[in-house]
């Protein structure tokens, strides 16, 4: 299994991202939210992607849903034109 990505929110455009779970590498991605920081993975198992949060595994069954949530909940560059 590859190294996992590990990122900052906000340090990669989405379509890195995208590229790092489509090559298998899960993105560890740590995230700062009231004070309190924590870590959240994307992952792609060929068939369905993943966001595990602390609370909550999301599940999007395609890639543009995947690129919509990376996007909505603040993942990658802000200043991503995806």
């Amino acid at each position: 299994m590859p190294k996992p990505l590990r990122i900052s929110a906000g340090e990669l455009e989405t379509d890195a991202i995208m590229e790092a779970i489509q090559d298998g590498r899960r993105v560890v991605i740590t995230i700062t939210a009231v004070r309190t920081e924590y870590e959240v993975t994307l992952r792609y198992d060929g068939s369905i992607y993943y966001c595990d949060t602390p609370t909550r595994l999301h599940r999007h069954e395609n890639e543009r849903e995947m690129r919509a949530c990376i996007r909505k909940m603040g993942y990658a560059t802000e200043a991503d034109g995806d």
